[in-house]
This record gives structure tokens, sequence and C-alpha cells, in this order.
């Protein structure tokens, strides 16, 4: 029984942003040691190698940066994966790079959270890499941010500077649509306010870091009105027993199913009955967004790969001209009327670029509309014409049926990441 529970915990995916020497991974160090989610030997092992540099404390930033090049140079490059749990809920978190030309690893690191933590030097306050970072998770659609106002140590636990930057923060935040943000003033080096209650802020009246994540609302972050079930794969087991089965393997993308609801496949438009829900552990009652389970349909009907089931009366858009914000992964720059692969849930497609509408200055968000030419780490705003149609939600209703890649056919690299617009 323990384990099942286990199993039932919550998943909570957060990313952490911020420039250079920030503490991002002193940070997200302090948070796995305090919360004891770390063993022995790793600790000793960080201990030693802090030793070996001559550093006074030990550098909980080694436990992340995980690339030999990281711990040479003290930066983080590639987005670190770490895991841990607490009795309340687990975590993923994705460590990820501050530098501009790492801006792709961001966006890949952050684009399946429900949470991102964006770190601000206390003594700096608002740098150009927080409205980079920021306009990262609106555009991302990251449903909470977590602002750490981190070194309050080097500013003697000011409450004037803490409030300066939240103001300062709040100002340019209103503009971006954020659903969710929060404050806290900590210091990741000490501890304070991390996964234990800060001795030296007696003024900060709110919960720590580790106490917001265990206890922050996440069920809501899923689209549970729009049904959406990309089929990935049919079933027909062909056998004695199961004859006549055949059911529609994938992943809820929106909305909740229920057996009785009367249903329509895409591309089709034939309309059915769902008859059941099955799943590992036998039929369910119903099924929302992100489970994995096998739909059966009261009808005989053509379902393939890449079809989509979703509700007569809520339907996403079938098109085959895209307005897409692209964030470009690949050393190659995007080409006009360039022809690439796409890939939206489980559907392929092949597609063009239409158009390049404008490239976005990361750094002030102003529209960059002479400068087309779309690199590795730019985000511009592009519109593509598919081979076929698509199923399509925007990226602001639904990141799963809102977002898309674009792969080059003849390398086979993703090159592109891209953000369904309304």
């Amino acid at each position: 029984m323990e384990s099942n529970s286990y199993l039932d915990m919550e998943l909570l995916r957060f990313s952490t942003a911020g420039s250079v020497d920030d503490g991002k991974s002193t940070l997200i160090g302090r948070m796995l040691y305090d919360s004891k989610s770390i063993f022995e030997d790793q600790y000793e092992a960080i201990e030693a190698s802090s030793k070996k540099k001559g550093e006074k404390n030990v550098n909980l930033a080694l436990l992340t940066d995980g690339l030999r090049a990281e711990r040479e140079q003290g930066i983080t490059i590639d987005v670190a994966y770490r895991y841990f749990a607490t009795p309340k809920r687990k975590f993923i978190i994705a460590d990820t790079p501050g530098h501009i030309q790492y801006t792709r690893n961001m966006v890949t690191g952050a684009s399946t959270s429900n949470l991102s933590i964006i770190l601000i030097d206390a003594r700096k306050g608002i740098i150009e890499q927080t409205y980079r970072h920021t306009f990262i998770a609106s555009l991302l659609g990251i449903p909470h941010v977590v602002f750490c106002i981190n070194k309050m140590d080097l500013v003697e636990y000011s409450e004037d500077v803490f409030q300066k930057i939240k103001k300062e923060t709040e100002a340019f935040v209103s503009k971006l649509g954020i659903k969710d943000i929060n404050f806290i003033p900590i210091s990741a080096l000490n501890g304070d306010n991390v996964v234990n209650k800060s001795e030296n802020m007696d003024w900060y009246q709110g919960g720590t870091l580790l106490y917001l994540l265990e206890n922050i609302h996440i069920g809501s972050d899923h689209n549970h009105v729009d049904c959406r079930f990309p089929v990935q794969y049919v079933i027909r087991p062909q056998s004695d027993e199961f004859h006549d089965y055949r059911g529609y393997a994938g992943r809820i993308a929106g909305g909740v199913f229920k057996p009785g609801d009367k249903v329509v496949a895409l591309p089709s438009g034939f309309s059915s009955t769902i008859k059941s829900i099955d799943t590992l552990d036998g039929s369910i009652e119903e099924a929302f967004a992100p489970m994995s389970v096998t739909i059966t349909l009261e009808d005989e009907m053509d379902i393939s790969r890449g079809d989509m089931i979703v509700r007569e009366n809520n339907r996403p858009e079938v098109t085959q001209d895209i307005d897409i914000m692209v964030c470009w992964l690949n050393e190659r720059p995007l080409q006009l009327g360039g022809k690439y692969a796409v890939k939206h849930t489980s559907n392929d497609a092949r597609c063009i670029i239409k158009e390049v509408k404008y490239k976005v200055d990361i750094n002030t968000l102003h529209r960059l509309e002479e400068d087309t030419i779309i690199r590795m780490n730019d985000i511009g705003r592009i519109t593509l014409r598919t081979t076929k149609p698509l199923f399509v939600d925007s990226y602001k209703k639904n990141r799963n049926t809102g977002s898309l890649i674009l792969i080059d056919e003849a390398t086979n690299e993703t090159v592109g990441a891209g953000m369904i617009l309304d």
C-alpha cells in the first residue's frame, strides 16, 4: 500500500532561471541538502571537491552542475534534471542556463514546467536577463512564477531592498499575463527561507520556498474544459478472446472523458459514443489530462494514428495555415520558403515557412520587423502552411494541442519549437 500511495503522489515540475552567478545551482543544492534528499556519499564527494578548490564552504552548486565544463567554469550550460520527493509531493527540477546563447536550453527545460523559479540578485535588482526569463516563462504559458530575491545576506536582510525589487518586478510582469506570481526573500548560501524559515528576516510573513512548492495548487493547470484525445495507436489484439476488440490508445491532451459521452473523430467528422475507457488496471469511469488510456467506441470507425477524438460541440481549429511564436534551436537559420517536417500531438505533416512577421528582442521585448533572419536562440513570429490540416488550439488555451516542433528532414534534427497563437 505504501508504495502505491507514493506512486499516486502529485508531481510538480519546476524550472529555475536566473543570470549567471545568481545562485540557481546553489539554491537547488541547498533544497536537496536541507530536505534530506541527497545521499551522504554525494555530500562527501562535493565536500572533497570544494576543499580541493580551496573553497571555505561546501559548494552545493556542484550537486547539479553535472558537466565537467560546467564545474570548471562555474556556469550551467545544459539543462540538468534533478528528481526529489518530500512526504507531500514528488518534484522534477529543470536547472536551466542563464546565458542568452543557451535560450533554447532554457525553453526546452521550462516547456513542461508547472512553475518557474526566477532568481534575482538582491544587490543588482532587475537586470536584462530577468526580463528575458520572465518573458520566456509567459511565452511558455507557465502558470506559476516565483521570484526568489537571493543573496539577502549580502544586503543585510533589508526589507526595503526586497520591497523595491518586488515593486519594480510587479510593474513589468503586469504586462505579460502570468496567472500567479509570488516573491520570497532568500539566501541560498545560508539556507534562509529555502527549506527552513529564516531567523534573519522576521519582517517576511510568507512561507518558505519548499512550503510553497509543496502546497501550490496545480490541479487546474491542465485544461479540463476542452476535450482532446490525439490517437497514438490502434489496438487490435486479433486473439480469440478479444476477437472484436478495437481500442484507440493515447494520452489525453485536455478535458474529461466518460463512457457514454458523444464524441467526434477528426478529420472524418464521424460521430459515435464512448463505450469504455480502459487502462492496464481495468476500465475506469472517467479520464482526464494527462492520463494515458485506451478508448473504445460504440461504432466501427476508421480512425488511425494522428486522428483526434473530441466533443461534438467543442472542437479544435482544423487548419493548414498556422501562426506561431518559434524558438529556433539550430545553427542553420530558419529558411523563409523552406520546407520542414512538423510534429503536432501524434500527427506528422510537412510544412513550408510562408512568412516571418517579426523577431522579438528578448531583452527589451521590442518587435524587430526589419530583422527577419531567425538564428539559433532567437524567438520570432512566423506563419506555416502545412500539407494537411492539423487540429490545433492556441497555446494559451492548451499547452499540448497548442505546441508543435519543426524538424529538418535532411538531418532529422529538431530545429524549432513553436507555440500556436490565437
